[in-house]
């Protein structure tokens, strides 16, 4: 029989398991429920006030003005209640807990971000929704593993499948979100990672086909065959992208700079007010969503796309800039797309007609925009192959992906905005090798169960003991004044003058949720000793570990 305690060790080893497979789709049944109601918030919140879904052109020019303002106030309000200290949401604030806190999101953030999130996107800022489904999906999956209890290597892979199926939920695309979670998030492909996060990305996107329908978001454009000898041009149109991409990052970041000394209050005000005069003249530069995009894109009025790709890029910056709770890819797609378009139009110089391609370019655009915007090359590639289910636009897209990427990287000195962001905030994300390897195992699965415990008082039966089990590990309890303290008895080999026939090392104790890089924080200082592994308290020890066997596990071979 399974019990609980059998559970929490086979997860604590780094390998693929059914007891992981089983976690992953847990998390992703408990993530894509949270992403659905979270759309379902949206939706049924802009449906009060507009005739169909993003609809911000039916709105009188007053009306667009004053929703971003009186949206920013309730974002305030929001805020307020639950606490400004807890207004740190968003994909980079993820990355930071995955890396330093095993995925373990508060809830103040989350409440914040869902609450927050739905506002935001249902009045018309210049956001997308990828940013709240990642926080979302990693805190709705995260939960169990906190409230279980289990080893935190596994919840740092649980919080990876509810990302996964917080995307896949949010634009029914499974394969990208498998892709983004391992190379923005976790930025690692291990296979017994690999198969949970996979599964949780295929629960995300068959209840959100359950839900909202089997269409792909950008379904409606269709990519187009063209000649080869455009492929030239492709890689001109990659430089460019990653240029737009580098300008767009850079001002970004300015943006923040030069507001941070506000504090956020009128930061939010400030976007709702620009996001409001903006939308007033021009509200089809409202929102970030697919469809409104491509229907100006239809209209091939080369003027208007120019006046809308300069307000979504402003209002994309502002909103982002200043703190407003969205994402920041949705909207790199829309001004990619309105990019891609324009890109197109100086082949009308070569051609009878040209706007035939101004799907495929718009495709394309997204592409190259978001590998030079966010560095991930291949999400940026299967994202926009999945979401318009056109496999054949693979080749170009690899032909503009790849200048843009190492324009705006070796060129511009561009890195990823969600980098950038971090470091702005001061989030640390990066470990060393050493950690980094041994965060994937949980204490339980290297830790010795096998010890006496003895108390203080029995110092002749520890030798005693020793002299029959010389390597036998020997815990001694006291019982102080401030507390137990446990000391790991051996033999002294020092062969001093005036030793004692036993040493005694002090132990540090260790929760059984912890992973090996906490063993060897404790123990590096020294090179020897050990810890020990309890449970609920520091009476119920379940377990040892000393340096040699931390060591041994460390420089073992692996493939």
């Amino acid at each position: 029989m399974l019990t609980l305690a059998a559970f929490r060790k086979e997860l604590a080893y780094p390998r693929t398991s059914v007891q992981l497979c089983f976690l992953g789709l847990v998390g992703g049944i408990s993530a894509a429920t949270l992403i659905i109601l979270f759309r379902l918030c949206i939706e049924w919140l802009q449906l009060q006030y507009l005739p169909e879904l993003d609809e911000f052109s039916a709105l009188s020019a007053t009306q667009r003005l004053l929703l971003p303002i009186v949206a920013a106030c309730v974002i305030i309000f929001i805020a307020y209640i639950t606490g400004f200290k807890h207004y740190r949401m968003g994909i980079p604030f993820v990355i930071h807990r995955v890396k330093y806190y095993f995925g373990q999101i508060p809830a103040m953030t989350t409440i914040n971000q869902f609450l927050g999130g739905t506002i935001a996107l249902a009045s018309g800022f210049s956001v997308g929704r990828e940013g709240p489904s990642v926080h979302l999906g990693a805190a709705g999956s995260s939960f169990f593993g906190q409230w279980l209890k289990l080893p935190y290597n596994s919840i740092r892979i649980l919080s990876g499948c509810g990302i996964a199926a917080g995307i896949s939920a949010s634009f029914n695309t499974p394969f990208a979100a498998v892709i983004f979670v391992m190379e923005v998030v976790l930025r690692e492909y291990r296979v017994h990672i690999f198969i949970p996060i996979m599964l949780a990305a295929a629960c995300g996107s068959v209840m959100t086909r359950l839900v909202f329908g089997t269409t792909h978001e950008l379904s409606f454009i269709k990519f187009t065959e063209f000649s080869h000898w455009i492929y030239l041009y492709l890689i001109l149109c990659g430089i460019v992208l990653g240029g737009l991409a580098a300008f767009f990052n850079n001002s970004l970041m300015h943006i923040m700079q030069g507001f941070k000394r506000f504090n956020m209050m009128k930061r939010l005000l400030m976007a709702g007010a620009i996001t409001g005069v903006v939308g007033f003249y021009l509200p089809e530069a409202m929102g970030a969503h697919f469809n409104s995009a491509d229907a100006i894109i239809s209209t091939h009025n080369t003027s208007l796309l120019v006046a809308i790709l300069v307000a979504k890029l402003i209002l994309t910056i502002i909103a982002i800039g200043l703190g407003i709770p969205g994402g920041i890819m949705g909207p790199v797609f829309v001004i990619g797309m309105f990019s891609g378009a324009l890109l197109a139009t100086p082949l009308g110089l070569f051609m009878s007609d040209s706007s035939a391609l101004t799907g495929s370019f718009s495709l394309l655009g997204m592409a190259g925009l978001m590998a030079a915007v966010v560095h991930a090359p291949l999400a940026a590639l299967s994202a926009v192959m999945e979401l318009s289910f056109s496999p054949e636009l693979i080749l170009p897209a690899i032909l503009v992906i790849v200048p843009a990427y190492v324009t705006s990287t070796q060129y511009l000195g561009n890195s990823s905005i969600f980098i950038r962001q971090l470091d702005f905030q001061k989030l640390p994300y990066t470990t060393s090798p050493v950690h980094d390897s041994l965060q994937k195992t949980g204490v339980l699965a290297v830790m010795d169960t096998d010890f006496t415990l003895f108390s203080d008082a029995e110092p002749q039966k520890i030798l005693a003991f020793l002299q029959d089990a010389p390597n036998h590990p020997v815990l001694q309890r006291a019982d102080l004044a401030d507390g137990i303290q446990y000391s790991q008895v051996q033999f002294d080999v020092s062969l001093g003058k005036d030793s004692e026939p036993l040493s005694y090392s002090q132990m540090g104790g260790i929760s059984s949720q912890a992973t090996l890089a906490e063993v060897y924080e404790l123990l590096q200082a020294r090179r020897d000793g050990a810890v020990y592994v309890f449970a609920e308290t520091k009476e119920d020890i379940i377990g040892v570990i000393t340096w040699h066997k931390l060591r041994n596990y460390l420089h073992q071979a692996s493939y």
